[in-house]
Parts: structure tokens; C-alpha cells; sequence
């Protein structure tokens, strides 16, 4: 019973808003209205710059990092790394926005901080240099997807299971990039500190 309860706190602490309520208070308006329409970091840079972006991102990411230290404290790490894939889930499918969320590539990075800091350090330098140097924040993301179980089952086969979980989710969530990578026509970014 006390693991479904952790299970559901993990969903609604992901579920929160970050970055919708953060570009509101900072008068930047409707996030879902502007840009792609998405509540992530990435379209908060859109509108805000990417100094708005990055305090988004770690807003994001302590979120998903809470819900893995409370699994954590209950019952292991394993159950961390799943607390930590409720988070996402509710990341990309808020209860407070009829279940219309971000992707969840800055909460997975939560995740994978809390969970294995080398995973981390090995996806955020994969991550930055494919999106630096090609400007698709997307492409870099999709790499990610897909190093991550790998990573996983090499710390623990619960561990493993969840970061495919993650890895299968947010690849969903990222089909419509995916087939924009595949047909060439996926947006770059624009790099600017502040709008």
C-alpha cells in the first residue's frame, strides 16, 4: 500500500507545471499558445531565452529528482528509478492540464542525476554536443532514449527495466520529431540567452 502511495506522489509531483506556472509569473503568458505549444524547456526558450529555459529545466529535473529520492528512502534504488518514471509519466501527462504535458527529456535527466550520476554525466555530454552541433535538440534526445536502458541493466535489472520504461515513453512522446528527423524537416534551435 505505502509504494502505491509513493507511486502516485511521484505522478503528481511530475505532473506540476514548471514551466507553464514559471512563464506566467514571468509575464510571458499562455506557454500551450506560443511557439509548439509544448510546456517544456525547449519552447520556454522560445519565448523566454535560454536563461528562462534553464531554470526551467532544473525546475523540472528537481521535481523527478525528489520523486526518486523518496522511492529511494522507501525501497531502494530500484523502486527510486521507478518513482522516478511515475514522475515523467506525470511530466507528460499532467492531471492538472487533462493530461497534456511536456516530453520529458529534462525530467529524465532528473531521474538519471538521482539515480546514477555517471548516466547523467554520459547522456548530458552525449545530449549537448548532438544538439550544439547540429542544433536539433530533438536528435540528441532520441540517442538518449536509447542509451539509457543500456546504462540501466548495467547498474541492476530493476534499474534497467524502469530506464526502458523511460526510454519507450519519451520516445513516444517524440514520434512527431522523430518523423520530421527522418523526413529532414525538424526545426533547429535558436541559442539566444534571453528574449
Amino acid at each position: 500500500m505505502l509504494d502505491f502511495i509513493v507511486i502516485i506522489i511521484s505522478y503528481l509531483l511530475g505532473s506540476i507545471p514548471m514551466g507553464l506556472l514559471f512563464t506566467r509569473l514571468m509575464g510571458k503568458g499562455d506557454l500551450r499558445k506560443v511557439g509548439s505549444g509544448n510546456i517544456g524547456a525547449t519552447n520556454v526558450m522560445r519565448v523566454g531565452g535560454l536563461r528562462m529555459a534553464g531554470l526551467v529545466w532544473i525546475l523540472d529535473m528537481a521535481k523527478a529528482i525528489a520523486a526518486v529520492l523518496i522511492g529511494n528512502y522507501v525501497g531502494g534504488m530500484g523502486f527510486g528509478a521507478w518513482c522516478g518514471f511515475a514522475a515523467i509519466v506525470g511530466h507528460c501527462y499532467p492531471v492538472w492540464l487533462k493530461f497534456k504535458g511536456g516530453k520529458g527529456i529534462s525530467s529524465l535527466f532528473g531521474v538519471l542525476l538521482a539515480v546514477s550520476p555517471m548516466s547523467f554525466v554520459v547522456c548530458g555530454i552525449e545530449w549537448l554536443t548532438v544538439a550544439l552541433s547540429s542544433g536539433i535538440s530533438s536528435l540528441g534526445a532520441v540517442i538518449v532514449f536509447c542509451l539509457i536502458p543500456v546504462l540501466g541493466f548495467a547498474i541492476d535489472a530493476t534499474v534497467g527495466g524502469a530506464f526502458l520504461a523511460i526510454g519507450l515513453l519519451c520516445m513516444w512522446r517524440h514520434r512527431e520529431n522523430i518523423k520530421r528527423l527522418i523526413s529532414g524537416t525538424e526545426s533547429k534551435i535558436e541559442w539566444k540567452w534571453k528574449k
